[in-house]
């Protein structure tokens, strides 16, 4: 049997650190604190990424770009998106969709929505109608609630190309 479409999901948090700036969806977004991370702690781009990256069973992002590989220190994660469609693509697979919700009680995604579809789009080679972006919060429940971060969950499906 010849498997022509998989799913995949990819989940991602960080914590907010003073004296970075804020990106979520490969933009900057106006924001006082950023994320701790070895790279920009993109949690939009990082959830799509080990979305894709299971979909095609290529790993995860930990493997692929290693947070102690000093060439990935605080790199753009759309540079890492546009690496991990290489590796889907040499694989044989195109992206179908994306649809992501982030996580947080502030900023407002809804404000930088299209900005970010139109670079997470450029970053993967595909078409902005193929990727949804949501914001929700958590009622003020748990980390996110608490403002002490942000998370994010990605699903993706992939085609096999004919």
């Amino acid at each position: 049997m010849s498997i022509t479409s998989r799913i995949g999901i990819g989940v991602d948090a960080h914590r907010f650190a003073a004296g970075r700036p804020l990106i979520l969806g490969g933009i900057q977004v106006d924001y006082p604190l950023g994320l701790e991370a070895h790279s920009d702690g993109d949690v939009l781009c990082h959830a799509i990424l080990d979305a894709i990256l299971g979909a095609a069973n290529a790993g995860d992002k930990g493997a692929l770009f290693p947070p102690s590989d000093p060439q990935f220190k605080d790199i753009r994660s759309t540079e890492l998106l546009h690496e991990a469609m290489r590796v889907v693509s040499r694989r044989g697979f195109e992206i179908v969709n994306i649809d992501v919700s982030v996580m947080c009680e502030e900023p407002r995604i809804g404000d930088y929505r299209e900005e970010m579809r139109d670079a997470v789009a450029t970053a993967l080679g595909i078409e902005m109608d193929q990727i949804s972006i949501k914001g929700t919060t958590l009622e003020r429940m748990g980390f996110t609630g608490r403002k002490e971060g942000i998370a994010a969950i990605a699903t993706v499906l992939l085609n096999k190309q004919e």
